[in-house]
């Protein structure tokens, strides 16, 4: 199913539809004026950008939009996540990235009125401020206080994608689980263990391997400190896991600044 198609498929919705998204934010999910993008700007330009934003829920599964398809919206994560995907022209599908809030989805393809190069999938219940594309580029326009916050989203997801090449390109797949495991059980706030936040084939398709590849590697790690229960992977012990793998900051960490 696809999300954002046209128009008239968001636009079309009621208002008081709109006004009651707006109302049921839950305290997990960031008000569209206090996203990091708009901190900066006077309240009236936030308010001239927002009166016609809309805030819509989605279901797991949910389409937004495909590959090659041009925006009509800014979308921006408020609650939950999106998944990048590339397809190539025999159908081989990979996972690129999972884009969480308070992002911007590929920003660079809304300023430039170009095709996206990616699908989009929701991997979980999630909600998503909409802007409508010609308007958030004449805002940029018109206001330079957007535009380098506009440049710093594309700036820090520009250095996520050279880490991920960098992490593909210098590293074995047994030194690119490893790592996935130290980095994702850091983001979680639980150094004795990481719960997989994706079934392992996709995450394995993010890694740049297979699912038998991904599989090996976790065997492989058995010897350096991991168990694995399902989605849970225990870590007993995480200096020696490190010393395997050798995570580097300049890879793994994340940026300071990042929103």
């Amino acid at each position: 199913m696809t999300f954002v198609t046209n128009d008239a498929e968001v636009v079309g919705k009621p208002q008081l539809e709109k006004n009651i998204l707006l109302d049921e934010m839950t305290h997990e999910e960031m008000a569209p004026d206090q996203l990091p993008l708009f901190r900066g700007l006077p309240a009236s330009r936030r308010t001239d950008l927002l009166r016609s934003a809309m805030v819509h829920s989605v279901p797991s599964g949910t389409v937004l939009f495909e590959q090659g398809d041009v925006p009509n919206f800014q979308l921006i994560v408020l609650a939950g996540s999106a998944q990048l995907f590339g397809r190539s022209a025999e159908g081989r599908e990979v996972l690129i990235e999972a884009v969480r809030a308070p992002d911007l989805i590929i920003p660079a393809a809304v300023v430039t009125g170009a095709p996206y190069l990616m699908q989009a999938r929701v991997p979980e219940p999630s909600r998503f401020l909409l802007i409508h594309a010609a308007a958030f580029r004449a805002a940029v326009d018109a206001d330079p206080l957007l535009a380098h916050a506009v440049i710093g989203s594309l700036a820090q997801q520009f250095r996520r994608m050279v880490r991920q090449i960098k992490n593909l390109k210098l590293r074995t797949a047994t030194q690119r689980v490893g790592c996935y495991i130290l980095a994702l059980s850091k983001r979680q706030g639980t150094p004795d263990r990481a719960v997989l936040p994706f079934e392992k084939t996709l995450i394995a398709s993010e890694l740049g391997i297979t699912r038998e590849s991904f599989s090996r590697a976790l065997s492989s790690l058995g010897k350096s400190g991991i168990r694995v229960h399902g989605q849970t992977i225990a870590i007993l012990d995480a200096p020696r896991l490190a010393a395997e793998c050798t995570p580097d900051p300049l890879i793994d960490g994340a940026e300071s600044s990042e929103v």
